[in-house]
């Protein structure tokens, strides 16, 4: 071989290869394998997972491409992310989508050579501890936030209890994305002239009575977008419905467990967006250490007839409110 041809070799692998940060990519590969790791089973997380795979398939296949999923979830117990993960690393996937906070984490923690999308995440600087400027992490990560609009979901609350003078939020103290939920809506709560009372909860032995408490003293209560919450949804409907307390939730599938109303994402088009993502990824049409978060701008306003009814609350006609069906 001469040395010219030898030399454009070295070039073409060491752009396959990612180039000089070493992110690996195979933009001519036939067939691609993807980790996925999501947290905990439950209807937001199902739904970013189903939309992700179903948007990726179909615009692999449209290229002549095809993709295999390497599925893996942590039980909602973050001392098994680390574990999911590493499995995925020692299977030399292509790409990994990390479903939640505690999955992006230990991704990010565990490689700085596979692509990683992170989805169902609230704050991706909180998640990997990193600084991020313009929503690019220049790194191996990006994905998309599930964060919806606080001070919108403020003003909902508002407009629906509006003589609502104590409002409690309750959420999992492990889970530090919902504690940035839960500053920035007893911010705007505050600034409305509303009494905040923060609920943290520490374990599912410390679930009931927290709620009890919250139930015992506050006018409404919210939830934030929050993996634990979400997967016990039972217990907490069980103890406010029978409080008669509203609970206003940070997105639509807590809603359907124990809430009268959120303004929610749709999870499933965020699935979707990120199946975007990754398959601009693995094909190299897009960096990502240069690919900046995404987000679910179409939010919707949505609330339970049958819990509203209960509770005594009214839904303005005129308010773009949709029907969140729960059976």
């Amino acid at each position: 071989m001469k040395k010219g041809s030898l030399l454009l070799g070295v070039v073409a692998v060491a752009a396959l290869a990612g180039c000089s940060k070493g992110i690996k990519i195979n933009p001519d590969k036939a067939k691609y394998t993807v980790g996925v790791a999501q947290f905990v089973p439950h209807v937001a997380l199902d739904a970013a997972t189903n939309g992700f795979k179903a948007k990726l398939t179909s615009l692999l296949q449209a290229e002549g491409r095809e993709v295999e999923f390497v599925n893996t979830d942590a039980a909602g117990d973050t001392a098994n992310c680390p574990t999911i993960i590493n499995s995925l690393v020692s299977k030399d996937v292509d790409l990994i989508l990390a479903n939640a906070t505690p999955c992006l984490s230990a991704a990010y923690t565990a490689t700085s050579s596979i692509p990683i999308l992170g989805t169902s995440v609230t704050d991706f600087g909180v998640a990997c501890s990193i600084e991020i400027e313009n929503g690019i992490t220049k790194t191996n990560v990006s994905g998309t936030s599930d964060l919806a609009p606080l001070d919108g979901q403020v003003n909902a609350m508002l407009e629906l209890v509006p003589s609502a003078t104590k409002f409690g939020i309750v959420y999992s103290a492990n889970e530090a994305n919902s504690k940035f939920q839960v500053d920035e809506v007893k911010k705007h709560l505050e600034s409305e002239g509303k009494t905040v009372t923060s609920y943290p909860i520490s374990d599912s032995s410390s679930l009931q009575n927290t709620c009890q408490s919250a139930a015992a003293h506050e006018d409404v209560i919210y939830i934030p977008t929050d993996n634990f919450c979400a997967d016990n949804t039972g217990t907490i409907n069980q103890v406010f419905e029978g409080a008669h307390k509203p609970v206003f939730a940070g997105e639509s599938g807590i809603c359907k467990g124990c809430g009268f109303a959120t303004l929610s994402i749709d999870y499933y088009r965020l699935g979707e967006i990120t199946g975007e993502m990754a398959f601009n990824v693995l094909l190299g049409k897009k960096d990502i250490r240069e690919y900046a978060i995404q987000y679910d701008t179409n939010v919707k306003k949505l609330y339970v007839p049958s819990r509203c009814s209960a509770l005594g609350i009214e839904v303005p006609d005129n308010a773009g409110y949709e029907i969140l069906q729960i059976e």
